[in-house]
């Protein structure tokens, strides 16, 4: 059951979110993670014994406290929107909060009149996703200054955070306070849609990873049949990374089959596990990756 919805004061509002800055430093730390990579959320939901399970659901997601604690998550949800829900469920976790339904919803920013349970279960998720220290390296050390940052960068930035472009851009508007609101009103302006086909010189609706030359996530989670654009030098294995075409920013590789893959830049440190899922895979988060396995 979720709290009735209450008219917060700025005061409460600004405190609720602390609250969920506060857990999500914690939860990491206990999971034994640093404070500003990114983070695997389905990982850190097995760090905090939370059972994650995808399901053919018309829902953002759910998390069943007893009688053992379980998230479920909607698979017909962008990958990164998956990502975001399940850190908000495990907020609920971790706050103690009973069993909720997060019904779908198109907005995390507008947050001010939503029950306090939902704002800092949003909070938490944002933070734990979206470290400010590791931000503020992400922009650092591609030398941007995030108001002058393309909506392209922030896209880059997004996806090695394994978050939505608008998720990102509103993060860094309303809760760490580094863009401004003209650079957040420019951005919001903008669509993924835009930018794909920015990136990729044409139209397309497919899902699109980019790993830039900066990527520092040990893993990047993607499903079958959706691009990624790596680094011009990377090597892979086509088997699982078939090459669509060079662009100017990299080369476009498209996801053959489900299962794990190493890409690395030889004679650099810059390398990567692509966790490539089953389109809409339905089952354990756990075994999203793999071919064919029974759960429980």
């Amino acid at each position: 059951m979720t709290t009735p919805a209450v008219a917060n004061s700025g005061a409460t509002y600004k405190a609720l979110v602390t609250q969920g800055m506060q857990a999500s430093i914690a939860a990491r730390t206990r999971a034994g993670a640093d404070l500003k990579s990114p983070i695997c959320v389905y990982a850190l939901c097995e760090a905090h014994g939370v059972t994650v399970r995808f399901n053919d659901i018309s829902m953002e997601g759910m998390y069943d406290r007893s009688p053992k604690p379980r998230i479920h998550l909607s698979a017909l949800r962008p990958l990164a929107r998956r990502a975001f829900t399940c850190a908000h469920e495990l907020g609920h976790h971790v706050f103690g909060h009973g069993s909720t339904i997060d019904e779908l919803r198109d907005d995390h920013a507008k947050n001010a009149e939503r029950p306090p349970a939902e704002i800092i279960a949003d909070a938490f998720g944002a933070f734990v996703l979206m470290p400010p220290l590791g931000l503020r390296e992400a922009f650092a050390k591609r030398g941007l200054d995030p108001n002058c940052a393309r909506a392209t960068d922030m896209y880059a930035i997004a996806c090695n955070f394994g978050v939505g472009q608008a998720t990102l851009v509103n993060h860094l508007a309303y809760a760490v306070s580094m863009i401004n609101p003209v650079q957040r009103a420019a951005l919001g302006r903008i669509t993924p849609k835009m930018i794909r086909a920015q990136i990729l010189g044409e139209a397309t609706l497919e899902a699109l990873v980019v790993a830039d030359q900066h990527w520092n996530s040990p893993t990047l989670d993607m499903e079958q049949g959706a691009l990624v654009l790596l680094p011009a030098a990377v090597v892979v294995d086509t088997a699982m990374l078939m090459p669509e075409r060079d662009l100017p920013s990299g080369r476009l590789f498209r996801a053959m089959r489900p299962g794990i893959t190493r890409v690395v830049i030889p004679g650099t440190s810059w390398a990567t596990y692509v966790r490539i899922a089953k389109q809409r895979y339905v089952g354990l988060a756990k075994y999203r990756h793999l071919e064919e396995l029974l759960d429980d």
